[in-house]
C-alpha cells in the first residue's frame, strides 16, 4: 500500500487547528455579552420546572454562558428609549377630529424586566408598536372625550398632563417608566380657520380702538393748543387796549387845547366877574 505523502507533523497541526476552530465556534455559540446599559434574561426553552416562571433562570450582564440547544438569552436595554409616533386622530365630545402626534421617552424598569419578558416575550421595538402604542391611543381617546373642541384648544397643557397621568399609571404598572412626553396637537381645518378669523377680528378691534384713542389725544392736543393761542391773543389784546387807553388819556387834553388855539380869534372870553378868564395859560411877554 502506498504511504501518504502528508507528513505526520502536518496532519497533527491540521487536526489541532480544526479542533481549535470547532472549539471557538462552539464557545461563540454558547456565549454572549450583555452591555452594562442593558439587562439579560437567561431562560430555558423547554422547562417543566414550576419554580422557573416562564423558564427564566434570572437576569445577567457581561459574559453569559448558556447551552444553545436548551437555553437562550434575551436582552432588554435599560437606557432611555425615544420614539415619535405617526399622527392619529381622536374625537372630543362634539365629534370634531383632532390629529395627535406624540413623542415619548421611556425606560424599562430593570426590576420588572423579567415580568415584561414573561408576559410579552417581544423585543423593545415590537413593544413600542404594540402594547405601548395601545396605551398611548387609549389615554388620548379617553381624555379627549372630556373636552369640547374649544375647551381642548383652550386647555392643551391640562389635556396633555391628563394624558401623561394615564400613561404613568398604565405603563409604570407594566414596567415602563415614562421619562418625557410631548404632543403636537392639530385641530380641524375649520376650527383653525375660525380661530384665525377670531384673532384677526380681535386685532382689528384693537387697531380701531387705538386709532380712536389716538384721535382723541390729537383732539385734546389741538384744543389745548387753540386755548393757549386764544389766551395769548387775549393777553396781547388786553395789553394793547390798556396801552391805548393810557395814551388816549394823556393826549386828550393836549389835543383839546391845540384845537382851541387853532380856532381862537385872540379875544378872551368874558363872564360876570372881575375880568376875562383865559382857558389857556398865556404868559405875558417880558
Amino acid at each position: 500500500m502506498a504511504k501518504s505523502s502528508v507528513p505526520a507533523g502536518a496532519k497533527a497541526s491540521f487536526i489541532s487547528i480544526a479542533i481549535a476552530v470547532v472549539t471557538i465556534f462552539v464557545m461563540a455559540s454558547c456565549c454572549t455579552t450583555i452591555d452594562s446599559a442593558s439587562v439579560g434574561i437567561k431562560f430555558k426553552k423547554w422547562s417543566s420546572n414550576e419554580k422557573l416562571r416562564g423558564g427564566v433562570e434570572g437576569t445577567c450582564r457581561g459574559w453569559v454562558w448558556y447551552n444553545p440547544i436548551t437555553e437562550s438569552v434575551f436582552e432588554y436595554p435599560t437606557f432611555v428609549q425615544r420614539v415619535t409616533y405617526e399622527p392619529f386622530t381622536v374625537n372630543p365630545k362634539d365629534a370634531a377630529i383632532f390629529s395627535m402626534t406624540p413623542t415619548l421617552a421611556y425606560q424599562i424598569d430593570e426590576t420588572k424586566a423579567v415580568d415584561i419578558f414573561v408576559k410579552y416575550r417581544k423585543p423593545v421595538k415590537e413593544l413600542e408598536r404594540g402594547y405601548i402604542n395601545t396605551c398611548i391611543f387609549e389615554a388620548y381617546r379617553t381624555c379627549a372625550n372630556n373636552y369640547t373642541s374649544d375647551e381642548l384648544m383652550a386647555n392643551r397643557a391640562k389635556f396633555e398632563n391628563e394624558v401623561r397621568a394615564r400613561l404613568d399609571e398604565s405603563m409604570n404598572r407594566e414596567g415602563f417608566i415614562v421619562k418625557e412626553f410631548t404632543t403636537k396637537i392639530d385641530p380641524p381645518a375649520s376650527l383653525t380657520a375660525a380661530i384665525n378669523a377670531k384673532n384677526e377680528a380681535v386685532q382689528n378691534a384693537l387697531k380701531a380702538e387705538n386709532k380712536v384713542k389716538e384721535a382723541e389725544a390729537e383732539a385734546k392736543i389741538a384744543i389745548a393748543k387753540a386755548k393757549g393761542e386764544a389766551e395769548a391773543m387775549k393777553i396781547q389784546g388786553d395789553g394793547e387796549a390798556y396801552y391805548n387807553r393810557v395814551v388816549a388819556a394823556s393826549l386828550n387834553s393836549l389835543l383839546v387845547q391845540q384845537y382851541a388855539i387853532e380856532k381862537w380869534n385872540g379875544v378872551l372870553p368874558t363872564y360876570n366877574g372881575s375880568g376875562a378868564m383865559p382857558f389857556i395859560n398865556v404868559k405875558p411877554q417880558q
